[in-house]
């Protein structure tokens, strides 16, 4: 099966070689056609200049002409380069609008009661350690592995604020920790943490929905499968996850590079 990025080379691909085909019969004869007018003012009747941009089409291919065609073909190959760039990033969007639509349209109330799995995790702070009840830094490394894992396999969604039993604790203990002590607070920490260890290519891959349970906020972020693989640089040390079944645990080298090689297409 063809991956997403496989599918828009495809796309910026085509477009290029059309841009290509229409650069030689298009471009090139509507050129021959203004120096036609500009070389024969008045004097050409409809059927002549027809004859002439017919032959001149058909000269095109000739060996002599060739490196006239390969401007034309260039030119015609620029436009559509640049239209299939367009074209694949309107379709990158509408695919992020469209698997937000769907995740949306399960909430936090409908996840809790399926559990942890494969797609869900729970988490019950970003950063507040509620059994030494102060701030444990080690626990953002538990967030981290957990959207690195999601994000090396196939997705899925972490909620912050809720047990591993289900039950919803909120995040006013993290909201309390942060300078600005609200949501807006919570995810820039959020991406801040993702951006420092994860890197900035991961944070378009997190999308953050923050929804109130029982007067508790409880933050549902949306984490999105990488085209290239996420590593988790914590003390100038790189650590590979992968989420197996409802945990999320560390490959070796030797099995990291085995998962890379056969899950993603462009491992650099």
């Amino acid at each position: 099966m063809p991956t997403v990025r496989s599918r828009a080379r495809v796309v910026v691909l085509s477009h290029t070689l059309a841009g290509a085909a229409l650069g030689v019969l298009f471009l090139h004869p509507i050129t021959m056609a203004i120096y036609w007018f500009e070389f024969h003012p008045g004097t050409a009747s409809g059927a002549a200049l027809v004859t002439f941009v017919a032959e001149r089409t058909q000269a095109a291919f000739a060996l002599r002409m060739l490196p006239m065609t390969g401007v034309f073909a260039m030119l015609g190959g620029a436009i559509g380069l640049a239209s299939g760039l367009y074209t694949r990033a309107l379709l990158g969007k509408s695919r992020v609008i469209g698997r937000l639509a769907s995740h949306l349209a399960e909430d936090v109330p409908q996840l809790i009661p399926g559990g942890e799995s494969d797609s869900v995790e729970f988490k019950a702070s970003l950063r507040w350690d509620y059994k030494q009840s102060k701030v444990n830094k080690e626990l953002e490394a538990v967030i981290l592995k957990t959207l690195a894992g999601f994000m090396n396999q196939c997705g899925g969604n972490l909620l912050i604020g809720v047990r591993d039993d289900g039950h919803v604790v909120g995040l006013r203990h993290d909201y309390a920790t942060l300078r600005k002590k609200d949501r807006d607070g919570f995810q820039l920490a959020l991406f801040s943490l993702a951006r420092e260890h994860l890197g900035v290519r991961a944070c378009a891959l997190i999308h953050p929905v923050f929804q109130e349970i029982d007067g508790q906020d409880v933050c549902r972020v949306l984490v999105y499968s990488t085209s290239r693989p996420v590593y988790v640089t914590r003390k100038g040390t790189s650590h590979y996850f992968l989420r197996n079944g409802n945990a999320t645990i560390e490959l070796g080298v030797q099995e990291a590079h085995e998962h890379i090689r056969q899950h993603f297409h462009e491992p650099l």
